[in-house]
């Protein structure tokens, strides 16, 4: 607790002095502060696809041809693949060093809806380094890699959605990945990255996923995906993998499972496996959110979370404002996240709660002790039908939570502070009653 109040009296002078500090203390670079568009002329020759035999059809299939334009512009020394206005069908497209996209007013890369479009590569997935199908959009290990235009990245899930919820009615155990969809982006080893602009749509999958991906920008986003006719599973807007330095920015976001997500191993053993790690250093910020399962998810997939902010933003029929998934069968540590300046709406506040779906202990005779401490929520004026749904459990700590500045409106209203040791309430109204400090 001393730690705690040391770090909010560090954050409090030197937001003073007008430096804007990570919930443990740390400054905040000017680099979150820099949002300017992709600068198209620095970024070397536009291929418009439509130059090099690619047409306009969205029943034909052009995979090969517009591989080979990414390919030429990579030869010739980099430069942008422009997707002109129309729509062209594709499966997984590979960048590379010094190659970006650019997808112009009213442009449409859709992705194909057979799978055998989208080869077999290690990757990864739901927490693990494995073989799965590559995404429609791929990069690994590029610097300054960057997509940008007013078009759209259309996932073309609804033979893919139509296909699990079928195998689900058949099996009732089958899992996500028995019922093989691809991602929309999947981006590996990646830094100076800038994704602005696009519509991202009707994923099949995950809609954007990123691993081991260092100074990204996800910035004016608009990521949707349906609830009717179809609800498209497992849809998430923005999965951080094992992400340093991210900032996510006036984007729009309405999908079938959590908005963000941050992942980064799952197992007994995670924390001691090198393909797993860290989400640190994240600012989530002037966000809308349609549907969504929640706002801000920690998990299920996710060995350790750290300086985690999402504020100056607005909600509207999310599931969850705040959710953490405590694993049985993984060691958590999810520290130093603020949640601040929210309004709207959400079924949920706070879910705090084991999660065992598909877990394992293996070969591990205990259940490894996981941790939540130094949570800041404040600023919040939220309608919503349970305010504080934290469950106990031996499987996890919680600690150092600070509730400040709410303002309320819930169906089930109740809070146990003795769920949480060290827990603060300053200025916390639920249904116009003040809850004791």
């Amino acid at each position: 607790m001393r730690i705690f109040i040391a770090c909010t009296a560090l954050c409090c002078c030197l937001q003073m002095l007008g430096q804007e500090t990570f919930p443990d203390g740390k400054p905040i670079s000017k680099w979150f502060k820099e949002t300017q568009n992709v600068n198209l002329k620095s970024l070397g020759k536009q291929y418009r696809i439509t130059d090099y035999g690619v047409i306009n059809d969205s029943t034909v299939l052009q995979t090969k041809q517009i591989q080979q334009v990414i390919d030429m512009a990579a030869e010739n020394g980099g430069g942008v693949l422009v997707v002109p206005q129309g729509t062209f069908l594709s499966g997984s497209l590979f960048f590379k060093p010094k190659t970006h996209l650019h997808l112009e007013k009213n442009a449409v890369l859709k992705g194909s809806d057979d799978i055998s479009d989208f080869p077999l590569l290690t990757t990864r997935m739901e927490g693990q380094t494995l073989t799965y199908y590559g995404a429609l959009i791929n990069a690994d290990g590029l610097d300054g890699f960057t997509i940008s235009g007013k078009g759209m990245l259309n996932g073309n899930g609804f033979r893919f959605w139509r296909a699990f919820w079928l195998r689900l009615k058949w099996n009732p155990k089958c899992t996500n990945m028995d019922e093989q969809r691809p991602r929309i982006i999947y981006l590996s080893n990646c830094k100076n990255v800038q994704v602005e602009g696009i519509k991202i749509a009707n994923s099949p999958y995950w809609s954007t996923h990123y691993y081991k991906c260092n100074n990204l920008k996800l910035l004016n986003l608009h990521i949707t995906t349906p609830r009717k006719p179809m609800e498209a599973p497992s849809t998430d807007a923005v999965d951080l993998d094992v992400c340093k330095n991210v900032l996510i920015k006036n984007c729009y976001m309405s999908v079938c499972d959590d908005a963000v997500c941050l992942k980064g191993g799952k197992g007994p053993w995670a924390d001691q496996d090198a393909n797993n790690g860290s989400n640190e250093d994240i600012i989530i910020e002037n966000c809308q959110y349609g549907y969504c399962h929640s706002a801000l998810t920690c998990g299920s997939e996710s060995v350790h979370n750290r300086n985690i902010i999402f504020r100056h933003s607005t909600v509207d029929k999310a599931l969850i404002l705040l959710h953490f998934k405590m694993r049985p069968d993984t060691p958590q540590k999810y520290e130093y996240i603020l949640v601040e300046n929210i309004k709207g709406n959400a079924t949920s506040f706070i879910t705090i709660a084991p999660w065992s779906q598909f877990y394992d202990l293996k070969d591990r005779k205990d259940i490894p002790l996981s941790y939540a401490e130094n949570i800041t929520m404040r600023n919040i004026d939220l309608k919503c039908n349970i305010f504080f749904n934290v469950k106990p459990s031996k499987q996890y700590q919680l600690s150092d939570f600070y509730f400040q500045n709410l303002h309320i409106q819930a169906k089930e209203g109740d809070i146990d502070k003795s769920i949480i040791k060290s827990f603060i309430t300053k200025n916390v109204t639920i249904n116009s009653q003040k809850v004791s400090n």
